[in-house]
């Protein structure tokens, strides 16, 4: 219909074009107009040849090459950690886990159910029921989405589910009746009822995402940014000395150090490390509405709010007392203001780097068959920088969306957190991307010494400042108006202070002894820089600061990037 109107419309404004078969055709009669050609048959809504999706058992790249998202395109090399943890594979391998474990802690409790008398945890059963999880393989999962959108599975529904979760369920129910015919595991073909009994799917789905979380962070988050920080750290060490024209407003002002403003991003970024180690990994377990009711009717007489504190704390988690059908996500929205404080962080710390590329203090090593520009053969652009400081920005606006949405929701569910929820990996995703980028610029970076220097010996008004405070130790009536008069918006040289303090050295009312004119003739840009302590070791930091759960790991990642940094100033 839309197609219909639009060919009215056409017809309407431009008598001359006119229908034939599927095509439009234009003719241009007026040959003494612009118009010098005959046009026949021009298509004016050409008819584009779609090409079809990769199909099943598509190569990588042409996977890659109909990717909607760079994350699935041109970045998918660099993401199969993310992958692992946030894939559509690992959400249905993590509820296959969450499932289990649930089993196995029904036919654990002691005294057991009446009904699960006959299964006992012996280790041996244990071992097969987690090898259902531990060896889940693609296969698994492709089963399990046939169920949920076709049916028909081998030894399945054979009608679509169309629910995620029990599809789960019948491949587990699946998987236990092909363990049954094991000598000796019969009894699991007749407790297979007790598969995701008396829960809700949120009681599955809100255990794995916090378990997902948590091991991403334990395992790639933390261990990644370690090495940002270690870098970082390094550098600030090495440049510990290094005078350098610090600016504020744009503008000249009292000299700092390198080692100091390399620093600055280092204590930043450990504070906010310290606040996402302390963020609690929760999961809410309580059946339909928060209040295990299902359990309680089935077994009154035990305690299920002990049973799923045992099996939520057993996984790794803390669990929610209190709940509607889903978890609050509070502490999952903390996880994500930390995140995105550390995006902020690192997008400031991406455009000063570039800004002092830009200021010529900076150089990158060149990489022979590296383009900088299509046009200008020249240029060694600052783009890990940039492209660093374009992924933290989309995983920041997707934080900020996370938190605010999240943690609501219509009286005791609705589903709008579900498809939310899918994309928890997205932000991660590009997290990681730029902290690549990032790590790949900051290797790139060679300081220049003499740029530094003749930078800030270029600006000698900023010992003003250090001037007109040793004047007002002296108790010098208007020290700051004297040096404002001689300084402020006027070009100063080594020559300008020179000449300053001779006046002050022969001035008939202003009486400094000699002590004092020495002190301020020694005072150069280079050395008023004022104190710099870099401080602990990033190592003794992480052991004194950090949980025993990430600790080993961005303790293993700044030794490893030490290493790695062995050779990092040999240019």
């Amino acid at each position: 219909l839309s197609a219909v109107r639009f060919k009215a419309s056409i017809l309407d404004r431009f008598p001359q074009v006119t229908p034939r078969k599927s095509n439009f055709t234009r003719k241009f009669t007026d040959l003494s107009g612009p118009h010098v050609q005959r046009r026949k048959d021009t298509c004016i809504l050409p008819q584009t040849k779609w090409t079809r999706p990769p199909h099943e058992g598509a190569s990588m790249s042409a996977t890659k090459l109909h990717a909607i998202g760079p994350l699935d395109g041109r970045y998918r090399g660099r993401l199969d950690d993310v992958s692992t943890h946030f894939s559509e594979y690992a959400y249905i391998k993590h509820r296959v886990e969450v499932e289990i474990e649930y089993f196995i802690a029904l036919i654990s409790i002691s005294p057991p159910l009446k009904e699960l008398a006959s299964v006992k945890p012996e280790p041996a059963l244990i071992d097969k029921l987690r090898k259902i999880y531990t060896e889940f393989n693609d296969a698994d999962a492709e089963w399990v989405k046939q169920t949920e959108f076709r049916g028909g599975a081998p030894g399945g529904p054979p009608l679509a589910t169309n629910h995620d979760v029990k599809a789960v369920e019948y491949f587990l129910k699946h998987k236990f009746t092909q363990i049954s015919q094991e000598a000796g595991l019969g009894e699991l073909l007749r407790v297979k009822e007790f598969i995701h009994f008396g829960l809700t799917s949120q009681d599955v789905n809100n255990t794995c995402y916090p378990l997902m979380i948590q091991r991403f962070f334990k395992n790639v988050y933390l261990p990644k940014l370690a090495q940002i920080i270690t870098t970082l750290d390094t550098f600030a060490r090495h440049w510990g000395e290094i005078p350098l024209l610090a600016r504020t407003h744009g503008q000249p002002a009292s000299p700092t150090r390198m080692g100091k403003e390399i620093m600055v991003f280092v204590a930043r970024l450990k504070s906010q490390v310290e606040l996402l180690d302390q963020v609690p990994h929760c999961a809410k377990f309580g059946g339909a509405t928060g209040n295990m009711n299902a359990h309680k009717v089935a077994y009154p007489d035990r305690d299920w709010p002990a049973f799923a504190n045992a099996l939520i704390e057993g996984m790794g988690l803390q669990r929610y007392q209190c709940t509607t059908q889903i978890e609050h996500y509070d502490n999952m929205a903390a996880l994500f203001d930390g995140c995105r404080r550390v995006d902020t962080i690192l997008i400031d710390l991406c455009r000063d780097v570039w800004t002092y590329i830009s200021q010529g203090l900076f150089k990158q090593k060149t990489k022979a068959g590296e383009i900088g520009s299509s046009a200008m053969p020249h240029k060694v652009n600052p783009i890990d920088f940039e492209n660093a400081e374009g992924n933290f920005g989309v995983a920041s606006a997707l934080f900020e969306f996370f938190s605010g949405k999240l943690p609501i929701s219509r009286l005791q569910r609705d589903l709008t957190d579900s498809t939310v929820t899918r994309n928890i990996g997205v932000p991660f995703g590009h997290c990681i991307v730029a902290f690549d980028s990032l790590l790949k610029g900051l290797n790139k970076l060679k300081i220049d010494e003499r740029a530094i220097a003749a930078d800030l010996n270029s600006h000698w008004e900023v010992t003003a400042e250090a001037i007109q405070t040793v004047l007002r130790r002296e108790q010098v009536d208007g020290a700051y108006e004297l040096l404002k008069e001689e300084t402020r918006g006027e070009v100063v040289t080594e020559q300008t202070v020179a000449g300053f303090v001779d006046k002050l050295e022969k001035h008939p009312t202003i009486k400094l002894g000699a002590g004092v004119i020495a002190e301020l003739r020694a005072i150069t840009p280079s050395s008023y820089t004022g104190f710099f302590d870099a401080g602990e070791t990033l190592e003794a930091w992480s052991a004194r600061k950090l949980s025993k759960t990430n600790q080993g790991n961005v303790a293993a990642s700044i030794a490893k990037q030490r290493e790695a940094l062995v050779d990092a100033f040999n240019y």
